[in-house]
């Protein structure tokens, strides 16, 4: 599931008249380089919520055949937040574990080789090195398992690997999906995985500009 429901005010003016997810980046939707490694680690089944200017994402993504993907829409008329938009996804989502991406980062992760999650955990998480605009970062990762409390903390990368049963007993509608994961944390059920390639949370203009003069470098 690629989460790209919400409204990008940060982004603003640029989101004013196209969803975040869509914004190009060296001349591609930003999207689209999530949806390229998903169909080369052989996903072919992708669910991406919408709101904001939903109709745009079929219009330019259509069906997924391109990249060999069988894309489904859950528009939402008002953005559910993370926690609930993947909620409305779960019975098209299924009993197994599944991954989430969120829409609005850029990231080089490849998907294939994920990890199988031990019986009891509820998930898995990609933490990041902290990014000067989050230097106090998210959580802790020692030993393998994530928690929220202690030192040094690191920064949620915004792609994580669940278990239906994270969701048990949450109600429909908005909500965040950070406090199941604290709830989860706390009872030793949440593990992680550090990624040091290049992950950008595309959250402002001038992000999206550096990134792409990153690319650009990498690419001269």
């Amino acid at each position: 599931m690629i989460l790209a429901a919400g409204r990008g005010e940060r982004m603003r003016p640029l989101t004013d008249t196209t969803p975040k997810p869509l914004l190009p980046l060296a001349q591609t939707p930003l999207i689209e380089y999530h949806l390229r490694r998903l169909a080369a680690a052989g996903i072919r089944e992708v669910l991406i919520n919408t709101a904001w200017l939903g109709q745009q994402f079929p219009e330019q993504l259509g069906n997924g055949a391109r990249w060999g993907l069988n894309i489904t829409y859950q528009h939402e008329q008002q953005a559910l937040e993370t926690g609930g938009g993947i909620l409305k996804a779960l019975g098209w989502l299924g009993s197994a574990p599944f991954l989430v991406v969120n829409g609005d980062v850029y990231c080089e992760l490849e998907f294939d080789g994920l990890p199988t999650l031990a019986e009891a955990d509820l998930g898995h998480l990609w933490l990041v090195p902290n990014p000067t605009h989050n230097p106090d970062g998210d959580f802790v990762l020692q030993a393998g398992r994530v928690s929220d409390q202690g030192q040094p903390r690191l920064t949620f990368s915004g792609i994580g690997l669940y278990r239906p049963a994270l969701f048990a007993g949450c109600q429909p509608g908005r909500f965040g999906l950070a406090p199941l994961l604290r709830r989860a944390m706390k009872q030793q059920r949440i593990s992680g995985t550090i990624y040091s390639g290049r992950w950008c949370d595309v959250g402002t203009p001038q992000r999206l500009q550096q990134l792409e003069q990153g690319l650009d470098a990498d690419l001269g």
